[in-house]
């Protein structure tokens, strides 16, 4: 789901971008910036691109049986007011 070569790519560039004193400190840097950019990104609550399709699909099954259902109530409540 997160991909780390992505947060790899992110925490060097925030390294590079170091002002000049401090480029010592980039590789100590970037290690760090890594586990803070994992660390928030695992509190998100996210689900991957397949189980949101999935969840996806039974909403609209779903929402499909629920338009069934009510037409349903509504052709009985229909009858019932017509006797």
């Amino acid at each position: 789901m997160i991909n780390p070569k992505k947060i790899e790519e992110l925490a060097k560039q925030l390294s590079d971008n170091l002002p000049a004193g401090l480029k010592q400190f980039a590789g100590e840097f970037e290690e760090r910036s890594k586990q803070v950019l994992q660390n928030q990104l695992l509190k998100l609550d996210l689900v991957s691109r397949e189980e949101f399709e999935v969840q996806q699909h039974v909403l609209l099954r779903t929402r499909e049986k629920l338009e069934a259902l009510q037409a349903q109530v509504n052709e009985l409540e229909k009858r019932l007011s017509g006797e």
